[in-house]
């Protein structure tokens, strides 16, 4: 048998077009356009961690707990529900939720120990991340909040009690969710450009009674302030005018804005350690980590700075949820290059967003690239991204 090479076929045929997200990867593979610069890079969870352990003995688990972590601030990392950051993790962003029988705010994902689970650490939670482009010019989020009190202890205290042969606890098996008692919250995020990400949070109420509840999207700086090096601290402030715009001065960043269409109340505080609370003795700050938590929880109104300025913010939003799955915009967020025409409060829709279906229209905010050359070339290594 002979064997021969294929004839030379001229197919004639062009090369198919490039899609949108083709585009943006071949920009930011060239490093023309840095759309990975912002992404969902915030932890589910940094406490019990091993990067935050400064424990004698290495017990992470123990030495940063759950409890500790709405009070304390991390060093190495953050966390958060949805959240997103640059890929150096210096400005955050993320959900903070409460239905009005909580404790605690819901800011972050609850779990066990390695210790406190019959089959090790285990988070005990509902919540699913439906989409995402590979540049992260598109995410959605989903998060199942029960209308019942959160049952933190019992989760702990059934798995604990189980043995190692036995199934685990799950959060479903509490009857939290029995007659869709529960909130779907959902949070989308689209890039019109490389800084211009839009986002919308949007609250189902799935149970057959109304509900209330509070949505705080948070945007807050994590502390590189406190551990003894020389750098410049960074600033949230309430900017000058009626429009709920918050203003960031970030050193490496330079100057941006995040802003709101609608008209929710600022609450400010400190990315600080709460040492009163933790450890007994007095807070070097004012205002420290857990304000907006003791503010909204607790009533305690000195807990959130007037002044409206500090390293933490949440825009509150509260509104009673009416039952049989009828849609509510709860707030949102986003970040927009200054080259686009207009202010803040004028910006037109970018098209990236118009073209999104949606059966609601977009809440924006706005967070502005004010040029800043130490960032211009995007050529810094990360820690933060995957």
């Amino acid at each position: 048998m002979k064997l021969s090479a294929p004839p030379d076929i001229q197919s004639g045929t062009e090369e198919p077009p490039v899609t949108a997200e083709q585009a943006r990867l071949n920009a930011s593979h060239q490093r023309t356009a840095h759309w990975k610069r912002w992404g969902p890079y915030v932890s589910e969870r940094a406490w019990g961690t091993v990067r935050e352990d400064y424990s004698a003995d290495g017990t992470a688990w123990e030495f940063f707990p759950h409890d500790h972590a709405r009070s304390r601030v991390y060093r190495w990392n953050e966390d958060g529900l949805a959240g997103i950051c640059d890929r150096h993790q210096k400005i955050c962003f993320a959900l903070a939720l409460w239905n009005e029988r909580d404790p605690i705010l819901k800011e972050r994902l609850f779990g066990l120990t390695g210790n406190e689970g019959n089959h090790g650490e285990d988070v005990k939670e509902c919540y699913f991340y439906l989409d995402s482009t590979p540049t992260h010019s598109y995410m959605k989020y989903l998060y199942k909040y029960p209308h019942a009190a959160f049952p933190y202890a019992w989760l702990v205290d059934e798995n604990r009690r189980r043995g190692k042969d036995a199934r685990e606890f799950e959060l479903i098996e509490t009857g939290v969710f029995d007659e869709d008692r529960y909130f779907d919250v959902e949070i989308e995020y689209a890039k019109a450009a490389p800084e211009d990400i839009l986002a919308r949070i949007t609250v189902f109420n799935r149970g057959p009674e109304t509900a209330r509840l509070h949505v705080l999207p948070t945007l807050w700086l994590r502390n590189t302030w406190s551990w003894g090096q020389h750098v410049t601290r960074p600033i949230l402030r309430r900017a000058e005018g009626e429009a709920p715009i918050v203003e960031i001065g970030e050193p490496d960043y330079g100057a941006r804005w995040l802003a709101y269409d609608d008209s929710p109340d600022l609450l400010f505080t400190e990315n600080e350690t709460n040492t009163q609370r933790l450890f007994g003795y007095g807070n070097h700050t004012r205002y420290v980590k857990d304000g907006i938590n003791d503010y909204v929880v607790r009533g305690a109104v000195d807990a959130i700075n007037p002044e409206q300025t500090g390293t933490k913010v949440a825009a509150h939003h509260a509104s009673r949820r009416t039952a049989w799955n009828r849609p509510v915009d709860a707030g949102a967020d986003t970040l927009q290059d200054p080259s686009l025409p207009g202010s803040p409060s004028s910006s037109p829709m970018p098209a990236a967003i118009r073209a999104c279906p949606s059966p609601l229209p977009w809440i924006r905010s706005w967070l502005h690239n004010a040029g800043s050359p130490h960032m211009a070339s995007g050529n810094r290594s990360s820690t933060a991204t995957s």
